[in-house]
């Protein structure tokens, strides 16, 4: 079977004709060049307006598109371009269906490329297929930017915002994602979390789509929660469970910390030491080596094992059902706090009560919508980083992120390679 009998069962080309296949060798590196002709009779399409148009001169040196390698061997498609005078646009390079613009790369080597990124890392990507690293992430690139010119944002009625951490030295990215409908997808970056970079997402939504939310779910950062009370007022705003417990549990783990440095300073007996685990741990996640440990250390009567049933006796705020109770429990709880004189734990319950309302969401929503979708889309983020080995610059993880966890279209091929 010939080259050309493959080309052509998995890329045909309308207007254009494969023509000799060579194999060649150039800087120690075998490849086969593909002739491209165009068909006898067929016109040349501008490339600004898209419409046909005469011929007005060709190129003096062949371009070379690199297209899916075969049997390991680098394929390139070569074809001398053709310059077309359109009357509506002048006189412009003519457009060619296998690639696009200035690209050196085809578009369905593009896709080939992204599709095996999603998988691997990009350098391992570019090592296995021979290429370069550059040429990976503009592929990516171009079949994100497709994406999202082609993606479809109606019919979002629930949004999930949190930030992560990316860089060192504060760099947080703001992320949105959509919740509802079985689309949870990521779709919105934000570089810093700030008011400016979330207020941007709505801009990009637009005021039609951004009054058809009806969910949000956030945690407690003033910029979030300045944003969507401006922006999608009409909203059930949800302070998710996962932020509130994950706050108490850091407090509980300030004041354990505290009193174990308290205790070694005067020469106590340590019963804290590897205690850690067995004070933020569920009960029903113990260990059967941790159960009788915790047994035995709820017995003494230190300000750790007050505030750990301070804290075990919350998580009875989310059996409730009716929004009303919920908050009777949530005074009945804050005000047995404030009256511990555990600082960290009054801190929180401080914060607690100040955005009562908003936790209270969490009850009429019926516990839909949660964060901890939202926590866990944010751990594919950190998966997604890690591969990579982290990203130096804010426009790459931007497109890697959108490429793995967009959900994004892609372009329609005539054939797929993996």
């Amino acid at each position: 079977m010939l080259v050309k009998t493959i080309l052509n069962r998995c890329e045909r080309f309308k207007c254009f004709v494969y023509g000799q296949v060579r194999f060649v060798t150039e800087a120690g590196r075998d490849s086969l060049d593909v002739e491209v002709k165009p068909r006898k009779g067929s016109a040349a399409l501008c490339s600004c307006c898209h419409q046909a148009a005469p011929c007005y001169d060709h190129a003096s040196e062949p371009r070379r598109f690199e297209f899916v390698p075969l049997w390991g061997y680098a394929v390139f498609l070569v074809y001398v371009m053709r310059r077309v005078d359109c009357p509506r646009c002048g006189v412009k390079v003519e457009e060619v269906p296998w690639a696009d613009g200035k690209h050196q790369l085809t578009k369905t080597y593009m896709q080939f490329l992204a599709s095996w990124a999603r998988s691997l890392s990009w350098t391992e990507v570019s090592r296995r297929f021979q290429t370069s690293w550059e040429k990976v992430f503009h592929a990516v690139e171009y079949i994100v930017e497709w994406g999202l010119q082609h993606r479809n944002l109606d019919g979002i009625t629930a949004i999930g915002v949190d930030e992560i951490q990316w860089k060192k030295n504060h760099k947080y990215l703001t992320l949105v994602y959509q919740l509802n409908g079985g689309a949870v997808r990521l779709l919105w970056i934000g570089k810093d979390r700030t008011v400016e970079s979330f207020s941007a997402f709505f801009d990009m939504l637009g005021d039609k789509r951004s009054a058809l939310i009806e969910h949000v779910c956030s945690d407690m950062w003033k910029p979030y929660l300045q944003v969507i009370a401006q922006r999608v007022s009409q909203a059930v705003h949800i302070l998710d469970r996962f932020h509130i417990v994950a706050r108490i549990n850091k407090a509980l783990d300030e004041v354990r910390a505290s009193e174990h440095r308290r205790m070694q300073a005067a020469g106590r007996e340590p019963l804290l030491t590897k205690t850690r685990w067995l004070l933020l741990k569920r009960p029903e996640n113990l260990t059967e080596k941790q159960e009788p440990r915790l047994r035995e250390l709820v017995q003494y009567n230190l300000q750790s094992v007050r505030a750990y049933l301070l804290k075990e006796e919350f998580q009875l705020l989310w059996t409730y059902i009716s929004p009303a109770w919920a908050g009777k429990f949530i005074d009945r709880w804050t005000t047995r706090v404030m009256r511990s004189r555990i600082e960290p734990l009054k801190r929180e319950a401080l914060t607690i009560r100040r955005h009562k309302p908003l936790i209270l969401n969490w009850f009429k929503a019926k516990g839909a919508f949660s964060s901890g979708v939202v926590e866990g889309l944010n751990n594919k983020v950190k998966l997604t980083m890690r591969k990579s080995y982290g990203f130096r610059h804010y426009k790459t993880i931007e497109i890697a992120l959108y490429h793995s966890m967009g959900a994004l279209p892609e372009p329609d091929v005539t054939h797929r390679f993996c």
